[in-house]
């Protein structure tokens, strides 16, 4: 079955369900694909978008070679890519070596990365989020690459505004943030150097019901934590409609590389969310601090003119996430920490 808005199902009944769910590809998904020849491979595949974005592209292109490469320190994890038709290779991109011997997909992926912990250890976060992205696009010359980042390489930006757009230098708090400003240099020039072609994918928050802003705004409503408003605004987007616009990408690269902001169409506030949740839970949000001016917002009107708006809307996010989180259903445990504002993770 394709993914289209009238096929959502009104709940996600279990984890089973959501991956099928994430894992099921658009039509214009599968069109886009057709564009590009090549086995696909993601480099990184074992984080939290990593796995489904490689099923999703095999649901969309089952005749391709679709190859996860990660080192695979989770349980679990290799055993579910294959169940989905996904080939996996174990390598450390630490090592240049091991990079190097990696086959030459003519479409790559790039999803590694550091950000929790950041703080903790700061070289290993430069290195992760900057040396590693040099050496693949060094390993990779003649291929697409379509390199996650994020939208947290933007300085703030006024919340009354329509976010940050793609020609807006970044700029931003913390060295998390500085060193994925560092990751996307690297691509941008070995780009220019070797005339690859590729994506800088700057995306803003996304959403699966394990995860993610509305995760942790529904949790806190239902148990009555204190919510910080102090980041009052966001911007989100379900992770299936990510994961699809991120290889959908692939048929939209250009040689240097460019960014391309992906996340929901809207701002909306803290406030808001928590009161829907609030009415759907049946109790009152607990609210602290002092909404500022400024968050971390995207435009993203030109990812809308690309690939149209989201399948999943901010409503049906909002049901499934309430659905999801009153029957304690399982969570990831990693919070967004989307209401930090000095960019220390």
């Amino acid at each position: 079955m394709l993914l289209t808005r009238e096929t959502l199902p009104k709940t996600i009944p279990d984890i089973a369900a959501l991956d099928d769910l994430l894992c099921r590809p658009t039509q214009a998904l599968i069109d886009d694909l057709a564009k590009v020849e090549g086995d696909i491979m993601i480099l990184g595949v074992g984080g939290k978008m990593g796995p489904t974005l490689a099923g999703l592209a095999k649901a969309a292109a089952p005749d391709r070679r679709v190859i996860g490469v990660a080192r695979f320190s989770e349980a679990g994890v290799k055993e579910w890519l294959h169940a989905r038709g996904v080939e996996t290779i174990n390598c450390d991109l630490m090592d240049e070596s091991a990079i190097q011997s990696l086959p030459k997909a003519p479409n790559v992926v790039f999803m590694a990365g550091r950000k929790f912990g950041a703080e903790g250890d700061l070289s290993l976060t430069w290195a992760m989020n900057a040396h590693v992205p040099a050496l693949v696009a060094q390993a990779f010359p003649s291929s697409r690459i379509v390199a996650f980042s994020t939208g947290c390489i933007y300085p703030f930006v006024p919340v009354d505004g329509k976010g940050s757009t793609e020609e807006m230098a970044p700029n931003p708090p913390g060295e998390y943030a500085q060193s994925c400003v560092g990751r996307e240099r690297m691509f941008e020039y070995f780009s220019r150097k070797f005339s690859t072609p590729g994506r800088l994918f700057r995306l803003n928050y996304a959403i699966d019901m394990r995860y993610g802003v509305l995760h942790d705004i529904a949790t806190k409503v239902l148990t009555g934590a204190p919510i910080d408003v102090s980041l009052g605004h966001v911007n989100f987007i379900w992770q299936g409609d990510a994961s699809a616009q991120a290889l959908r990408c692939l048929a939209h690269c250009t040689a240097p590389t460019s960014p391309i902001n992906v996340s929901g169409h809207e701002i909306l506030a803290v406030r808001d969310l928590a009161a829907k949740f609030g009415a759907r839970f049946g109790r009152a949000p607990v609210l602290v601090g002092e909404e500022q001016p400024t968050a971390w917002l995207t435009d993203t009107s030109k990812a809308v003119d690309l690939f149209g708006l989201p399948v999943v809307d901010t409503e049906q996010l909002i049901a499934w996430t309430a659905d999801w989180v009153s029957r304690a259903m399982p969570s990831l445990g990693k919070p967004t920490k989307y209401e930090v504002r000095d960019g220390r993770y």
